[in-house]
């Protein structure tokens, strides 16, 4: 006997309906894989995120820090540069004015006895005149109470006229620049008469003397006391 062959046999093939489900359910599967563990890594990159961000705030606090000081460094050597150039500037004029003083002298001594007349005149006003906008002062008066701080006293007297020591001649006058004295006024001076009365104890002296000689002339027109 032989076999009959068996007939061709067609492969299962799945139907769309089925494609669809498989399709379907493998999605869910996966979605329900990768669920639980989605919300962890948010919170892992928010922490890195966190963490980044304090980074970035301590290093813009730092650098603000940083830029603060050195403004304030900037503006304490602005303001130190700037008063050393007024310092260096001050002592560049004062010396300049110091060298100046004789020829100043000069000029006052021509004008007390009379010799500063014509060109020599206009020069040493203009001299005088530039001296001043510079900022140079005259001080020195006769009258005013000695101060050892800026005269100095070359003669001294005593003279019942003053009540203390006081500046009755000027034989130099001083000079200032600003509050720095480029040199002190020479002067006399003049203190009270040692021992010298005050005028009240002479104005009481001379009214008792009078009194007493008053009543010595009364005794002697009218014969006295016992003589009555």
């Amino acid at each position: 006997m032989t076999e009959e062959p068996k007939g061709f046999e067609e492969p299962d093939v799945p139907t769309s309906e089925a494609t669809e489900k498989a399709a379907a359910a493998k999605d869910a599967g996966t979605a329900e894989e990768g669920g639980p563990a989605a919300p962890g890594g948010d919170a892992k990159e928010l922490t890195a995120l966190r963490a980044q961000l304090d980074q970035v705030r301590t290093a813009l606090t730092e650098r603000t820090a940083d830029l603060q000081r050195l403004q304030a460094e900037y503006q304490n050597y602005r303001r130190r540069v700037e008063r050393d150039r007024v310092a260096v500037k001050e002592v560049a004029v004062a010396s300049l004015l110091t060298e100046l003083l004789p020829v100043l002298d000069d000029i006052g001594r021509a004008r007390e006895h009379g010799e500063l007349v014509g060109g020599f005149k206009s020069v040493a006003e203009s001299l005088e005149t530039v001296a001043a906008k510079l900022g140079l002062q005259q001080f020195g008066k006769e009258g005013e109470p000695f101060d050892p701080l800026v005269h100095e006293a070359l003669m001294h007297s005593y003279s019942p006229d003053v009540t203390q020591t006081t500046c009755v001649q000027i034989l130099q006058p001083g000079y200032r620049l600003g509050e720095r004295n480029l040199r002190p006024a020479r002067v006399a001076v003049a203190e009270p008469q040692p021992g010298a009365p005050g005028k009240e104890e002479s104005g009481g002296a001379e009214l008792g003397k009078s009194k007493d000689d008053a009543d010595d002339a009364y005794g002697e027109e009218t014969g006295g006391p016992d003589e009555g």
